[in-house]
C-alpha cells in the first residue's frame, strides 16, 4: 500500500484534473506509472518535472539519499511507463541521458528547480536525468478503436515506429563513430541506454502481442474460422522465431558495454526484416476478419483504471 501522503497527493491529482494544493500549490507535477523491475506489478509515483522544450524531464532525487529511487530501477528494466499529466494520460518510454546531455539537461533542472542541486550536493551518486520521449510517430496512430482489426494496426504501427526508432539511434550511433578523426579516443562502443531503452520497451511489446495473441486471439478465432489452421500454423511459428531472435538480441544487451556494434546491427537488421514481413502477413490474412469483432470486446468496455500503486520515500521529489 502506498504512504498516506503519496496517496493523498494522486487522488488529489486524480480527483482535480492534475492540480494538487498545499505545497504543491502552481508547482508542475504528473503521475509516472511503472512496471516493477521484480515484481511486474504497476506502481505509481507522483514526481515534480521540468520541461525543456517538448522534452518531460524527471530526476531520480530521493532526497539526495544514497540509493536510487524504486521507481528509476523499475524504468531500467522495463522502460514504458504512463504518464498522467494534467488531463491527458499517455504512454512514454523512459530514457535516462548520459554523459554530456546529462549534465546539460541537470544544469536546465536546477535553473528551473533549485532544490535539485541540494539534493545533488548531499550524495555522492550522480542523480539520473530521466527523459519521458513520447514518440514523434505516435501522432499518426488513431487514438481510437472500434473492432479488433483497429486495434491490432494501433499495436502494429508502435512496433513499426519503435523499431524505426531504434534503428535510427543505431545508425546515428555508428556515423558518430565514423566520423571521428584526429587525436583522442573515439566514442566507445556501447550502444547507449537510449538505443537500450528503445530495444527493450519494443521487445516487451511484441513479446506481450504474440502471447495474446498465441493465448487467446488464435485459439478462439481457429473454432470459427477452420479454413485458416495453415495461417494460424504459420504465424505461431513465425513467432517463435522472431522470439529466438529477440532473446539473442537482449543477451546483446544485457552485456551492452562490451556489444559488437556490428553484430547487434546484424542481428536488428535480421529481426526488423523478418518482422516486417509477420506483421505484413498477419495483416493481410487477418485485418478482414478481426473488423467485425468489436472493441473493446464485450463486457469489457468501462473497465476501471487497474493501476496500484506503491509507497516510495520522497514525498518532496513530487
Amino acid at each position: 500500500m502506498p504512504t498516506p501522503f503519496n496517496q493523498s497527493v494522486i487522488d488529489e491529482f486524480r480527483a482535480h484534473g492534475g492540480k494538487v494544493g498545499g505545497p504543491f500549490d502552481g508547482g508542475d507535477l504528473l503521475l509516472l506509472t511503472t512496471t516493477g523491475a521484480r515484481s511486474g506489478k504497476e506502481h505509481t509515483t507522483p514526481l515534480g518535472f521540468v520541461r525543456d522544450g517538448g522534452l518531460l524531464l524527471v530526476v531520480g532525487s530521493n532526497l539526495g539519499s544514497p540509493r536510487h529511487p524504486d521507481w528509476y530501477h523499475n524504468v531500467l528494466a522495463r522502460p514504458t511507463v504512463r504518464v498522467e499529466l494534467g488531463t491527458e494520460e499517455f504512454q512514454a518510454i523512459a530514457v535516462p541521458a548520459e554523459g554530456e546531455r546529462r549534465d546539460r539537461l541537470f544544469e536546465r533542472v536546477v535553473a528551473a528547480e533549485r532544490g535539485y542541486g541540494d539534493y545533488q550536493a548531499r550524495t555522492s551518486r550522480i542523480l539520473p536525468v530521466v527523459v519521458l520521449e513520447r514518440p514523434a510517430h505516435e501522432a499518426d496512430i488513431p487514438e481510437e478503436a472500434d473492432n479488433f482489426a483497429d486495434k491490432m494496426l494501433q499495436v502494429h504501427l508502435w512496433l513499426r515506429g519503435q523499431l524505426r526508432h531504434v534503428r535510427a539511434e543505431t545508425d546515428a550511433h555508428f556515423a558518430a563513430l565514423a566520423a571521428h578523426t584526429g587525436p583522442g579516443v573515439p566514442p566507445a562502443p556501447g550502444l547507449g541506454l537510449q538505443i537500450r531503452q528503445h530495444c527493450l520497451a519494443f521487445c516487451d511489446a511484441l513479446a506481450f502481442h504474440h502471447t495474446s495473441e498465441d493465448a487467446h486471439l488464435f485459439p478462439a478465432m481457429r473454432g470459427y474460422h477452420p479454413e485458416l489452421r495453415e495461417t494460424f500454423d504459420r504465424l505461431a511459428e513465425e513467432h517463435r522465431t522472431v522470439a529466438r531472435i529477440q532473446g539473442e538480441l537482449a543477451a546483446l544487451l544485457a552485456g551492452i558495454d562490451g556489444t559488437d556494434p556490428e553484430r547487434f546491427r546484424a542481428e536488428l537488421d535480421s529481426m526488423s526484416r523478418q518482422l516486417t514481413a509477420h506483421l505484413d502477413y498477419e495483416e493481410e490474412n487477418l485485418l478482414p476478419i478481426l473488423a467485425a469483432l468489436p472493441w473493446p470486446p464485450e463486457g469489457a468496455r468501462g473497465t476501471a483504471r487497474s493501476a496500484t500503486t506503491q509507497p516510495q520515500p520522497q514525498p518532496n521529489d513530487a
